[in-house]
This record gives structure tokens, sequence and C-alpha cells, in this order.
């Protein structure tokens, strides 16, 4: 299901450390930098906080700029974001600033914490999950059912965790202030746990009076049938690619993008790249890899339509080149239709050589756009 674009913000000391254990919040940022976080709430559709980080540091979450708030009533928007939190419990104070102070609010918790929540009267529109806490739930509800596109998570610690752990963030705003903790008591920005492997991309560094800005965002692809972050950028570069094709009237404009385990692009191609009437994407794109790359193993292809699984104009589908080249996942947006083959099942001849197929099907317009010709 499709959710909203995560973008994590955090700022630490250069041993890591969100706090100290003092009585009084740890100011971290610069005051330059505070404005560019009012700045980066005033470009969100929600911000996020944990209900730890509202017993602790009891947080307004506003946007403070009145000329930045007069932009988001002009184009439409609620003068504030959204405000979320999350609570297993529903155990919070109805006394909290976060519940008077903005626009609208609303609690993600249990079946057993909405019952809480409820009794204690807070001013929000409380949502259960069940019986425990899902973040992918959770998204999807922000996403279709409050309309929220880019949410903005401000902490704790332990929910970055999460969410990087279960690959749902899709970029990480991180600020290094200049100065150490050192106690072993006060809060990390991360906790242990099974993150994606691999280094992140590097997207900006940025200094910021006397703090540094880094912005990073995660590479490296799922391992199972639920779609991460990445997944969803990969597959858009292969739509992307796709839109690259030199027009056909008998064949589709399809992208692809091979990519390692650690989030390493091994190679990209297209359908009739370089001149080849009848070469396709996947073919293009694993005809410039290894065939001994041990990586390949562990690889996912992204393409923006099903692989095929029967073709005229080679002896091999690309199915079956995927399978013989030890692949063993494919994301894709769009399941062929019966324009040039009837019944065509590329899926069905991945999974049944052993590869799991992840569709995402929010990129289907995207990948028919250089095809519309062929579907009228």
């Amino acid at each position: 299901m499709p959710h909203p674009y995560v973008l994590l913000s955090a700022a630490v000391s250069l041993d890591g450390y969100l706090d100290d254990t003092g009585p009084e919040r740890l100011l971290l940022s610069s005051p330059a930098d505070f404005d560019r976080v009012d700045e980066v709430r005033a470009s969100v559709d929600a911000i996020l906080v944990g209900a730890g980080t509202i017993r602790a540091d009891n947080p307004r979450l506003l946007v403070n700029s009145p000329g930045r708030r007069a932009a988001r009533t002009a184009a439409g928007l609620p003068e504030y974001p959204l405000k979320v939190t999350v609570s297993g419990t529903g155990d919070l104070d109805p006394e909290a600033r976060f519940w008077h102070t903005g626009g609208e609010k609303v609690l993600y918790t249990t079946d057993e914490g909405a019952g809480r929540a409820r009794a204690r009267g807070l001013a929000a529109d409380i949502v259960p999950l069940g019986a425990g806490l899902d973040w992918r739930r959770l998204l999807t509800h922000l996403h279709d059912v409050r309309g929220v596109r880019r949410l903005m998570v401000e902490g704790g610690g332990l929910i970055h965790t999460q969410l990087l752990t279960q690959g749902l963030a899709d970029e990480l705003q991180l600020v290094l202030a200049p100065l150490f903790v050192g106690d072993p008591d006060a809060p990390r920005l991360f906790g242990p746990g099974g993150y994606p492997p691999g280094r992140l991309r590097l997207l900006e560094t940025r200094r910021i009076e006397d703090v540094v800005l880094m912005r990073y965002e995660p590479t490296a692809p799922g391992t199972g049938p639920l779609p991460t972050a990445a997944d969803h950028r990969w597959l858009a570069l292969a739509c992307e690619l796709a839109a690259q094709c030199p027009p056909s009237d008998t064949a589709f404009s399809v992208g692809a993008v091979v990519v390692a385990a650690d989030g390493t692009e091994l190679a990209r191609g297209h359908s009739r790249e370089g001149g080849d009437p009848v070469v396709h994407a996947e073919e293009a794109a694993l005809a410039k890899t290894d065939p001994a790359d041990p990586r390949l193993t562990g690889a996912t292809v992204y393409s923006s339509l099903e692989p095929c699984a029967r073709r005229a104009s080679r002896p091999a589908p690309c199915a079956r080149l995927i399978l013989d080249a030890g692949v063993r996942r494919v994301v894709t947006a769009w399941r062929e239709p019966d324009t040039f083959v009837a019944g065509a099942d590329g899926s069905g001849v991945l999974a049944a050589g052993g590869a799991e197929v992840v569709v995402l099907p929010e990129y289907e317009g995207q990948a028919k756009a250089p095809n519309r010709h062929l579907l009228s």
C-alpha cells in the first residue's frame, strides 16, 4: 500500500546522544538550524513524535514563522501540519502542550490503549491499530485516510530505530552538534537492530553556524514480500528509464535496474538500448553484469513492466534470464497485458523458479506513460 514520504529529523552530539540526563532539554541545534527545522515543518503534511518525547520534552511542534504559516494557508493547506503521536498504552497527559497548540492531532495506539486514551479525554482523533502497533498499517492510514504525503518524524530514538530497521524511512536529516555528552544513561539516537545493509547515500552536507546538516537516503533493497522505501526509489528509477526508450509500435518501453543487497547499483538498461531493436530492458541490464558476480544471488531486479515469460525475438525470455543469473527477487510496477502475448505470466515463471515477485501498483501509471499509444 502507498505510504507517505518519511523524513527522519534529529540532532545529536558528537558521541551520538539526543540529550543528556539533566532536568532541562539539551539544546543541540543552533538558532539558524532551528529556523531550518521550522522551514521543514512548514513543508510537510504531518509531524510525528513518540509518546516518550511528549512525556520528556512536552513539545508544541508548531510552525513558528507567521510567513510560513501564511504561505501554507495561501496554498490551501492547514495553517499547521497534522500532529501525530504513537503510544502502545495510550497513557498520556491530557494537559501536555502537544494537544493544545497547533492544528489537528491524531494518536495511533493499540485497541487497549485506545480505551485508556479516550478515558483520559485526549484532544485527538484516536486510531486503534489492533493488539500491537503496526508501522505499515499506521503509515497506510496516514496516507489513505488523512491524505499525508510527506511525514516528518522528530523522535525519539526508538521510533527512528524502528522505522529504519523496518525499511520505512525515505530520508534521514541528521544535525551534528559540536559537543559531547558522555553519559551512558542519556538517550541515543539509534539503538540495536537489524538495519539495512550497506552504506546510505549522502544527499547533502551543509554548515549551519556551528552545526553540520547531513542528509542521507537508504539504498538497500528489501529482502522479502514487504517493500522498503529503497524499493520504491529504485522502481521509480526503472520507470524513468522506460521513458528513455526509442518509441515502438510493436514492443513495450521498459526500464530495469539491478541492485545488490547492500544498495550498490550493478547495472541498468532499457528497451531497444544501443540501437538494438529487440533487446529488452532486463536483458540489457543483465548483459552489463559479470555472470560470476556473487552479488547477483542477493540482488533485486527492478523492472517497470513484469519480465516477459515468452518472446519470439530471442531464445530466452527475461524471466528465465533473471533466474539463470541467480537473482531471486524482482520488483515491478505493472503486470504484462495481453497486447502482444496472450496470457503472459512472467511473475508465474519467476515464482516457479523460486523468486520473490513484489508488485507496487502505485507506479503503474508511470510505467504505462511511455506505452500509452499501445494501450489505447
